[in-house]
C-alpha cells in the first residue's frame, strides 16, 4: 500500500528518512523503519513481522518484510548482522547514507544482541588496493539478566 499525502504524518522521522533517499514511501517501509527506530536493540525478521501487524490495519506478509529489510540495508537506513545462531538481526542506522559502526554485545546464554554506545575501535590500516566496505565489532559475554540468574 502506498501512503497518500493525506495519510502521511508531516513530522514522522521514518517518512523523512525514506524521502531523504528519494524512495517511494509505502506503508510497509514506514512501519518496518518505525519499529527499527523504536526498538531498544536489534530485531529479527520474525520480531519485526509481529511488530508491524496492527489490529484492524492492513497485514504485511513475511516476504514483504524481508524485501523491505533488504532494501533498507541497501539504502543504509538499517544495518544487518547475524547473531551467534546465524539469525539475522536488524537495527536502524543513524541516518541515510551513514554506516555508524558500533559495538554489539552478544549474550552467550540467551542469544540476545545489544548495541553498545562505546566508540568502536579505529579502522584498520589495509594493504594497498584493499577497500573497507563493512566493519562489525562483536563482543560476547553474559547480559545482566542472565548473569543475575547464575
Amino acid at each position: 500500500m502506498t501512503l497518500t499525502a493525506t495519510t502521511l504524518p508531516v513530522d514522522d522521522p521514518a517518512i523523512a528518512a525514506l524521502r531523504g533517499v528519494g524512495a517511494k514511501v509505502t506503508s510497509a517501509r514506514v512501519r518496518v523503519l518505525q519499529q527499527l527506530r523504536a526498538a531498544p536493540g536489534p530485531l529479527t525478521h520474525r520480531e519485526l513481522l509481529d511488530a508491524v501487524q496492527t489490529p484492524g490495519g492492513m497485514p504485511v506478509d513475511r516476504v514483504t518484510v524481508y524485501r523491505v529489510l533488504d532494501w533498507l540495508v541497501e539504502q543504509q537506513l538499517a544495518q544487518k548482522a547475524a547473531d551467534q545462531h546465524g539469525v539475522f538481526r536488524f537495527a536502524a542506522a543513524q541516518g541515510a547514507g551513514t554506516h555508524d559502526t558500533h559495538v554489539h554485545f552478544r549474550c552467550a546464554t540467551c542469544g540476545g544482541v545489544f548495541c553498545l554506545k562505546d566508540a568502536p575501535p579505529p579502522r584498520p590500516r589495509l594493504p594497498k588496493g584493499f577497500r573497507l566496505t563493512r566493519m562489525d565489532v562483536d563482543i560476547q559475554g553474559e547480559c545482566a539478566r542472565c548473569a543475575r540468574a547464575h
